[in-house]
């Protein structure tokens, strides 16, 4: 459900918090004073083009934000926020926010994180039902109407079970398309994948080769400096007549003398030895690595051709070595496939064609069963639409399913969606004698709202939208009408939330929250405010809907109140 809503700059709104509770809030208003910013404010969120000349004169940019309590929807929505990268909801709580600019700087974010509109408006269809003029309907959309056939019927089972089998017919059918290619193209295909197979396997990689390699290749380049410096290292050390080793010898003798003379310079002897002892180490140790050093032109040639032919592979099949040996893994496998395709096409085709066969068997199973469904759903949202003024309409139900082509169903591919076979069509006319046309191509928004106020009222507890709107959901209705709408969005308001932008008292009255739009000035601008009403409030609102002033009024809109299902303060 929504919980607030916060709109700033936009139209005549300055800064306004609003706080909704559940059930079913009604919004009333003088004409011209902005009923629609609650609606406005929501399509935004829902990912409506943003037109710059909605904020507000004199301000830089616009801002909406709202936060939804998403315990009870299901955990696919979770799910979709987790494919698109956003950030899950703490604590059940979404938040969405949307703003632009007057130059044109369009932001919008889901729990905080930046997102497309195109992502923000897939989360709003999870949301917010909007049900009006050239608004936000899917129960318009053919896919939509078969589901909510399915919902009715509690078919999510059997309709996952045609989705998993229509999954894995995909999935051989990608793996066939990799072979079935024509004769040259799979010549050529052969050819390369052989070379690259070849190519890596007689290059025996080996992933800690690369470091290895680059050390030897330093030192084998610089083995004759190498050399120079070890050999110029021995002569410092031992060798000179000046040698360091010589020296030392030199001034152990000094230190003898000294120590004979002052005991007390005893220390220094021992600090003589330790010194002679690691020069000793240091002229043996360097004469080890003199000893593998060695200028050898032909190793260092080969070592630079293994390099070379190393970063040639990474140039060609990956920036490191084990990224090489992996495209080799899947050279090798897709060569095997292909030398292998003759006998794996055959097992393809068998899978297919079983498959083929269960998804029209399944398919059947399911058209038959929401075949059954119809006459039921029919006659209950014929039921709900004659209460809502319309008491000899007709509301119909097309259902179309393709038929396998004659004997060959095993082998030919159904015309499928994840849904199934079917296509639906909801169909309606609310006069006499006119043939019923698809839902979509109604006309009039009230008829549209209240058709759309039936089928929701039918389906309110199998309904995974948690938020409804209902917009002119009362054009050109009246007297007992009025009070049937209202108490049709109370009833839809035990298991939704329910907007309903309203001008019809009985209406109003079912609410069991009442918010109010006003204009006001202040200092030469005028301010667009919306605040709850209290109980008296009501009474003076419904009493101005009603048309009247005197104490007759105000008696029939308190009983209004009293009367209407779902009132509250």
């Amino acid at each position: 459900m929504l919980t607030t809503l916060r709109i700033r700059n936009l139209a005549l709104v300055a800064d306004l918090t609003l706080e909704f509770p559940a059930g079913l809030v009604v919004v009333t208003g003088e004409t011209g004073a902005g009923k629609s910013i609650v609606l406005g404010a929501l399509n935004l969120l829902l990912g409506q083009r943003a037109d710059r000349n909605l904020i507000r004169a004199g301000s830089d940019a616009c801002t909406v934000e709202a936060g939804f309590n998403v315990r009870d929807l299901p955990g696919a929505f979770h799910e979709t926020l987790a494919e698109s990268g956003l950030e899950p909801c703490e604590d059940h709580q979404l938040l969405l926010k949307r703003s632009f600019t007057m130059a044109g700087t369009n932001r919008q974010f889901v729990n905080g994180t930046p997102t497309t509109l195109a992502v923000l408006a897939e989360v709003g269809d999870w949301l917010v039902d909007v049900h009006g003029p050239h608004d936000h309907q899917s129960l318009l959309q053919p896919a939509r109407q078969l589901a909510i056939l399915d919902a009715y019927g509690k078919l999510a089972g059997p309709v996952e079970e045609f989705a998993r089998l229509l999954r894995e017919r995909s999935g051989i059918e990608a793996a066939k398309a990799e072979l079935d290619v024509d004769g040259r193209t799979l010549a050529q295909r052969l050819d390369l994948l052989r070379f690259q197979v070849g190519e890596i396997t007689a290059a025996r990689l080996d992933p800690e080769e690369a470091r290895t390699l680059e050390s030897e290749h330093q030192r084998a380049h610089n083995a004759a400096r190498l050399l120079e410096l070890g050999q110029a290292l021995q002569h410092l050390l031992a060798e000179a007549e000046t040698s360091v080793l010589t020296q030392l010898g030199e001034i152990g003798r000094l230190l003898q003398e000294l120590r004979r003379l002052d005991p007390d310079s005893a220390g220094l002897n021992a600090l003589h030895e330790q010194a002679t002892g690691l020069l000793h180490e240091l002229q043996t140790e360097s004469t080890g690595y003199l000893e593998g050093i060695e200028v050898d032109p032909t190793h260092l040639e080969a070592i630079e051709q293994r390099l070379d032919l190393i970063q040639g592979l990474k140039r060609k099949y990956g920036v490191s070595i084990e990224a090489i040996i992996d495209f080799g893994t899947e050279a090798a496998r897709q060569l095997a496939q292909i030398e292998g395709r003759e006998g794996e096409l055959a097992r393809l085709d068998a899978e297919l064609a079983r498959l083929n066969q269960a998804l029209w068997s399944a398919g059947a199973r399911l058209g038959t069963r929401r075949r059954r469904l119809i006459p039921a759903l029919e006659k209950a949202i014929a039921r709900e639409l004659s209460q809502l003024g319309f008491p000899k309409s007709r509301f119909e139900i097309a259902l179309d399913s393709p038929q396998p082509p004659g004997n060959h169903a095993d082998q030919s591919a159904p015309p499928a969606s994840p849904a199934g076979l079917d296509s639906v069509e909801f169909q309606f006319t609310p006069n006499p004698g006119e043939p019923p046309r698809p839902l979509r191509t109604i006309a009039s928004s009230g008829e549209m709202a209240r058709v759309m106020l039936a089928i929701k009222t039918v389906l309110a507890a199998e309904d995974q939208v948690p938020v409804l709107v209902f917009d002119e959901v009362d054009a050109n209705v009246g007297g007992q009408t009025a009070h049937a709408v209202g108490a049709k969005m109370a009833e839809i308001a035990h298991h939704r939330q329910v907007f309903c932008i309203t001008h019809l008292a009985p209406v109003a009255a079912a609410a069991g929250a009442h918010f109010c739009v006003a204009k006001s000035v202040r200092q030469g601008r005028t301010y667009t405010e919306v605040r709850r009403l209290l109980p008296d409030e009501r009474v003076d609102e419904l009493t101005r809907m009603l048309g009247g002033q005197g104490e007759a009024a105000r008696k029939h809109a308190r009983a209004l109140l009293e009367s209407a299902p779902g009132a509250g303060p």
